[in-house]
């Protein structure tokens, strides 16, 4: 997208959509983050159980892989709203906002999107084809059903597409303003 193209871009509209999606990160976050009482739940249960009445649990392991890799992948939108996802920032610290919002856009625009457009596409296929199973764990020895738990991938995905709009378009606003909204 050339410099001119980019000045004619109703500046304020594009920080008004950001904005918006970023609320959506950042409830999706807070909401996200009750999952860890459950985990800590579970998994204290499972300990006082094990440790003080010598009588483990079956169902505790999964429910905390379960519980806690929805809290990491759900938890990544939340994570990129926040800037918290790892960054070599050697030399894009030197740079320029401006350059640094060009830089971010054709990042976004061709490695990010298309990743995660991928991830969607095979994390749906798969999360489909596990509820039309009623897909359940051969790991654990209660067998649990993980088509739920299989759907959040193409969710995060979804959510991480969002999100990516949005610094997709704050890094149109650094290039053109040569600051960061």
């Amino acid at each position: 997208m050339s410099e001119r193209m980019m000045t004619k871009l109703p500046l304020s509209k594009l920080l008004r959509v950001a904005r918006f999606i970023d609320r959506i990160s950042l409830w999706s976050g807070k909401a996200t983050a009750w999952l860890i009482f459950p985990l800590v739940l579970g998994l204290t249960y499972e300990v006082i159980s094990r440790y003080v009445f010598k009588a483990p649990t079956i169902w505790a392991y999964d429910v905390a892989y379960m519980l806690y890799g929805s809290l990491f992948m759900l938890g990544a939108a939340f994570t990129l709203y926040q800037k918290g996802h790892i960054r070599t920032d050697i030399f894009y610290d030197r740079w320029s906002f401006k350059r640094q919002g060009r830089v971010d856009a054709f990042l976004y625009l061709f490695f990010f999107f298309p990743g995660m457009i991928f991830f969607f596409i095979a994390g749906l296929d798969e999360a489909i084809h596990s509820w039309s199973l009623l897909e359940r764990s051969e790991v654990g020895a209660w067998r649990p059903p993980i088509y739920p738990f299989k759907t959040v991938i193409p969710l995060t995905a979804l959510l991480l597409l969002i999100q990516g709009v949005s610094e997709f378009l704050k890094s149109i606003y650094a290039a053109v303003k040569g600051e960061w909204p």
